[in-house]
């Protein structure tokens, strides 16, 4: 079950600006990655559903982390409704997939449960809109063509909240034109999380870019309140 309403999830979504994406099939290695991500201070993160057993990984991680108030799990790469069932049951606190499936979002709608799924279009957009999405993720956010989307799509739909996936690198250049074309927030994988960084164990690195990322979308928002 989950532990944050939707109402939390998509409030500390917004105010913190970013979400980690990650997947990994050893529990120790991915509790460390989430530990590192809450110290850098983000606290929505997105454990994908991509390797074999993927769930039991996740079972585990619900369980260690549900008693630290820094951290808001969710699954992610979420296609179908029994899947959402089962990782919401196991205690995800959001669930985002890499398209919109509308018996996903009617079950998350009726647990409660903050759904981002993936969009391209204008059209996408207003339907998920339609079954009840607060954020829509973009994905893949820079193939579909960047932060030139966003600023086009919130010219006739100004009410839309939007996080790209894929595209946005950590760099401040490209956390900061996200930002300041109107994201709510932005997805961030492989990129926060190189290669090298996980062979050398040394997660104080993660820790540190988290920070950075943070500290860029603050910058980039120039005061500005993140919640209208």
């Amino acid at each position: 079950m989950a532990k944050y309403s939707r109402l939390k999830v998509l409030t500390s979504m917004i105010e913190t600006g970013m979400v980690p994406v990650f997947y990994h099939a050893d529990v120790e290695v991915a509790s460390k990655v989430i530990e590192a991500c809450a110290e850098g201070g983000a606290h929505c993160f997105e454990f994908t559903n991509r390797g074999d057993q993927a769930h039991e990984v996740f079972r585990e991680l619900a369980v260690r982390f549900k008693s630290d108030n820094r951290v808001i799990l969710g699954a992610g790469s979420i296609v179908d409704a029994a899947t959402a069932a089962l990782y919401i049951q196991l205690g995800a606190n959001f669930i985002v997939g890499p398209m919109l499936n509308p018996e996903v979002a009617r079950l998350c709608n009726r647990r409660r449960i903050a759904y981002s799924p993936g969009c391209g279009s204008v059209t996408e957009i207003s339907a998920a809109e339609e079954l009840g999405v607060e954020i829509c993720k973009i994905f893949p956010g820079g193939s579909i063509g960047g932060p030139g989307f966003v600023k086009d799509v919130l010219g006739p739909l100004p009410w839309t909240r939007l996080m790209p996936t894929g595209g946005v690198d950590t760099t401040e250049e490209s956390v900061t034109s996200w930002i300041k074309a109107g994201v709510a927030c932005v997805g961030l994988g492989s990129k926060l999380f190189p290669k090298e960084t996980m062979d050398s164990g040394n997660y104080s690195e993660i820790t540190d870019k988290v920070k950075q990322v943070i500290d860029w979308i603050q910058k980039a928002r120039a005061g500005k309140s993140p919640i209208t």
